[in-house]
């Protein structure tokens, strides 16, 4: 019998971070859009400080992965918070001075926490055996599920608090920070390899070109990749699309909440699923759900087909992230895991940021509406998809071809 006790331990910890924490990113999700259109010399741009985000988190994962891999996990964690609190104030003081460049800088410091955040999954696996592996994994990601009631309807109470549109949003997030912190120091996970004797593995770990020619680990990094960037392209422009079409932004707050519950809902029985079905399946209906949002979302707009089109995109990315996530997790050894997660976390988040970008030049730019920038934006969705469900063909039929 394998003991996980220190795992579940660490798993209860990285719940109630996650919990939140990880209230601060649907509450700047909602109005990131909202305030870049607000300070923005061009509407085109308004989903820059959302793209900042993204592109922050991309460029911090290559050092904060090694460095959680020397200094241990609880420094990357604590970092990261300290990250989120800083960019927050500054972001509150670039709306307070009506600049849109200091918004987008204490966007970027955000990105810093928000790749710490995605740090919380792997760490959850860190201390697991490998049956209770994929259901630490899901298990931290569905504190997501608490954070999407409390972040979105924080957001209702302190978004117009001030007189300065949002301002209360960022400085509870700053607060937000500051408070969670401390939950790291419960953790208990190895504390890094700084100052401790090397150890020799029997298996050499491989480069970074022999990791991208294992095709479980290139399949895994796209489909984690494609399912976090329709995620993205989509729930950035939703707020914008919300308001440009007739309804208020408390509708916009709603629809997002009810989008990041099902994001994690279905992570309390994720991990068995996979268990019991393979992940290559799970990640597959992942896909078929994704497609699903999209044919909602250009069926209508109105708020019943926001709710679902957005519902059903939770639902997806949470099929497809956790799949591909649990897909890498098991490809490879623990010398390699500081290369391949901060790997995985730059194509991912490179990808992600690519997507934020085009979700708002795609709802304000690409149609003479609200509803053509929508429905333009959901058809971006297929190309993604069509490369995602080629790469799991490619690994069924590699499997297959590859003796035993």
């Amino acid at each position: 019998m394998i003991d996980d006790s220190r795992a579940r331990r660490n798993v209860t910890v990285l719940v109630a971070a996650q919990a939140f924490l990880g209230a601060q990113m649907p509450m700047i999700f909602v109005i990131g859009g909202l305030a870049g259109g607000m300070l923005s010399p061009n509407i085109c741009l308004a989903t820059l400080p959302i793209s900042f985000i993204v592109f922050s988190s991309m460029t911090t994962a290559p050092w904060l992965s090694p460095l959680m891999q020397r200094r241990g996990r609880r420094f990357g964690f604590v970092l990261g918070a300290s990250a989120g609190a800083l960019g927050a104030l500054i972001a509150a003081y670039g709306l307070y001075i009506g600049s849109f460049a200091v918004l987008l800088l204490g966007s970027f410091f955000t990105g810093i926490y928000m790749s710490a955040q995605g740090f919380y999954r792997f760490a959850a696996a860190d201390t697991a055996s490998d049956d209770f592996k994929p259901k630490a994994i899901s298990y931290v990601l569905a504190g997501g599920l608490i954070s999407a009631l409390i972040g979105p309807q924080l957001n209702k109470l302190v978004q117009d608090a001030l007189v300065v549109p949002f301002l209360g949003t960022y400085l509870a997030v700053a607060a937000i920070n500051i408070i969670g912190m401390s939950l790291f120091w419960f953790l208990d996970l190895p504390k890094g390899t700084r100052g401790q004797p090397q150890q020799v593995s029997a298996i050499p770990p491989r480069t970074r070109r022999e990791l991208l020619r294992d095709p479980r680990i290139v399949v895994a990094i796209i489909c984690a990749m494609v399912s976090y960037a329709l995620m993205n392209l989509v729930m950035t422009s939703t707020p914008l699309a919300v308001v440009g079409c007739g309804f208020t932004k408390n509708n916009a707050n709603d629809i997002v909440s009810a989008h990041v519950i099902a994001m994690y809902l279905p992570s309390f029985f994720t991990g068995h699923l996979i268990a019991r079905f393979g992940v290559t399946r799970i990640v597959g209906t992942g896909l078929a759900i994704l497609t699903a949002a999209g044919i909602v979302a250009l069926s209508g707009v109105t708020l019943t087909h926001f709710f679902g089109a957005l519902v059903l995109l939770g639902m997806g990315w949470n099929f497809g992230f956790i799949g591909a996530t649990t897909m890498l997790a098991g490809s490879h050894n623990t010398a390699e895991r500081g290369v391949v997660q901060g790997l995985n976390d730059t194509i991912v988040f490179g990808m992600v940021t690519v997507a934020s970008v085009t979700s708002g030049g795609l709802m304000n730019c690409s149609g003479g509406s609200p509803v053509q920038g929508w429905d333009m934006v959901n058809l971006a969705m297929l190309p993604l998809i069509a490369l995602a469900a080629g790469a799991l063909i490619w690994l069924a039929f590699s499997s297959r071809r590859t003796p035993a």
